[in-house]
């Protein structure tokens, strides 16, 4: 398979997980089954939907909701790489859902970040990221309550 159909495929996989937990997911259902449902029963392929996307509702904020969501992913990317084999007049259909709903596709390219800040309080502002050029940063030069006295 070429690059650009498997980072379509990628995209694709990514972009379903991401929508299964949102309220848009009722309205792009139909369009999703449609698409995975080619050469097999759409009932099937619904309640498999549902049952995947309940698993991963219920992980929600919990220890394992990275998990479910990668092992979904990583399901859905098979699929849909065997779909785009099989049939690729299906690869219309999957890259105008990928255009639709991708965040990437709104907002550029970009991967998901997840900061926290540990170890106490901070007294000033915590800057996070790769490269920094002419970074300037105004802060008042009052002493923080505890260190007073």
């Amino acid at each position: 398979m070429e690059a650009e159909l498997v980072n379509l495929v990628g995209t694709g996989a990514t972009t379903l997980v991401a929508l299964m937990v949102t309220d848009t997911w009722e309205q792009t259902k139909q369009r999703v089954i449609r698409l995975l449902a080619r050469g097999r029963d759409s009932d099937l392929v619904a309640a498999d939907l549902e049952e995947s996307r309940t698993a991963l509702i219920a992980a929600t904020g919990t220890s394992d909701e990275e998990d479910h969501a990668s092992d979904l992913t990583a399901s859905l990317r098979v699929g849909l790489r065997r779909l785009l084999e099989h049939d690729p007049d299906a690869i219309p259909e999957l890259r105008a859902l990928v255009t639709e709903f991708a965040p990437s596709s709104r907002l550029g390219p970009s991967n998901t970040v997840h900061n926290s800040i540990t170890g106490g309080t901070q007294h000033g502002p915590v800057v996070q990221g790769h490269t920094f050029t002419n970074l300037t940063i105004n802060t008042s030069r009052e002493t923080p309550p505890e260190r007073s006295g």
